[in-house]
């Protein structure tokens, strides 16, 4: 069932209370937040209900009805009468109580809803200090604010390796503040809102933080909603003729590790911590315990595109200054990725193992997946790099 409302609660007069949510989304209907809607639909968990900006209402409507058809083993036209149930709700989390009003309140709406899912950000590595700071920071504290009114058992957040900023070492689920800077507004951001789920943490909100690496396309099937980040370096070999195409690389690159994470892994990590009540109160950093260094992963990307790739070493600041002339020449290279090259960060998660021992749930080795990814992109040539906000 799909119970399209708006702020007010007015909506699909079949939903009663019988379906009231009991938990509520995020960051739907984006990349991770579908994949991991469909998870827990899967295992039982639900009526959900999902917040969603009025633009995206249509591609909501549409992802959730493919979700629960998928979870129900029927087509949309057939949708058994004991499938999950799933509320679109318009609303921001930038808005006070979420742009949501007196439905936090209601018991026939939200006001039984006793998990929240948080992915709600803009995921982009060039993002400005104004709408970093409205979404991300402001729209989590926006998201807390909404989980201690309404009283919740737990809530999932999902941040980010890169809180570390430009740490120099190795940084685990245990580091946080550590005087670091950052590369960019985007990782500056999501360390506030990880400092502030922290402190309500503290204060005794039930939480479990999740932080993901560089997060790529689908392990099995390469599917990515957008080109980004790793992306740039592909898009750059495909510009390039087969016999002979060129790279960039930094001082400091050489070892520099570059900790990529397929959807999928994501995806089933959460799914199967967040299942457990023992996992409340523990950060996990879903990252690869063994990262391929920047020249390895150009390497293997190179072998999967079928170019013969010379990496030219060249000073940082014309290294990003040749990846804005390339983005001038219709080339998108984000000049901002630059950076990953020479990151001194190394991700390590002892924990997160030890959590996920014997579930089958692991990261597999990226030379593993990488050629799905480069043939998903392939086919998908027009899909952007724009985040979804």
């Amino acid at each position: 069932m799909i119970d399209c409302r708006f702020a007010d609660g007015a909506g699909d007069d079949s939903a009663d209370a019988s379906t009231s949510p009991e938990v509520l989304f995020t960051g739907f209907p984006g990349f991770l937040g579908s994949a991991l809607l469909r998870r827990v639909l899967a295992r039982g968990d639900g009526p959900v209900a999902c917040l969603i900006q009025p633009q995206y209402r249509e591609l909501a409507e549409k992802r959730a009805r493919e979700i629960v058809a998928a979870v129900g083993e029927r087509d949309d036209d057939d949708v058994p009468a004991d499938a999950p149930t799933v509320h679109l709700y318009e609303g921001d989390v930038t808005e006070p109580d979420l742009g949501l009003g007196s439905a936090l309140d209601d018991p026939d709406l939200l006001a039984g809803v006793e998990e929240v899912y948080h992915l709600a950000a803009v995921y982009d590595l060039s993002v400005d200090a104004d709408l970093a700071e409205a979404v991300n920071v402001r729209g989590t504290e926006r998201v807390l604010d909404a989980c201690e009114r309404l009283g919740v058992d737990r809530l999932h957040y999902v941040s980010t390796c890169y809180v570390s900023g430009r740490y120099d070492g190795v940084f685990t689920a245990d580091h946080l503040r550590e005087g670091q800077s950052f590369n960019n507004h985007y990782e500056s951001s999501k360390y506030r809102a990880e400092v502030a789920v922290r402190e309500r943490m503290a204060d005794g909100l039930p939480a479990t933080v999740y932080r993901p690496a560089i997060t790529v396309g689908d392990s099995e099937t390469g599917e990515t909603d957008k080109l980004d980040g790793p992306y740039n370096l592909l898009r750059l070999l495909l510009a390039q003729p087969e016999r002979l195409a060129v790279a960039f690389s930094v001082p400091g690159g050489a070892e520099t590790e570059l900790n990529v994470v397929p959807r999928d892994y994501v995806v089933e990590a959460v799914a199967e911590l967040s299942a457990r009540p023992e996992t409340a109160g523990e950060t996990y950093q879903l990252c690869d315990p063994d990262p391929l260094t920047v020249p390895a992963f150009v390497a293997a990307l190179s072998d999967a595109v079928g170019r013969r790739t010379v990496t030219v070493p060249i000073p940082k600041r014309l290294a990003k200054a040749a990846a804005r002339l390339l983005s001038a020449a219709s080339v998108d290279v984000e000049p901002a990725t630059i950076d990953y090259f020479d990151h001194p960060t190394r991700y390590r998660c002892p924990n997160a193992r030890e959590a996920l021992a014997g579930t089958g749930v692991s990261v597999p080795p990226f030379e593993s997946y990488v050629d799905r990814l480069v043939a998903f992109a392939r086919e998908h040539p027009s899909l952007g790099d724009d985040p979804m906000t």
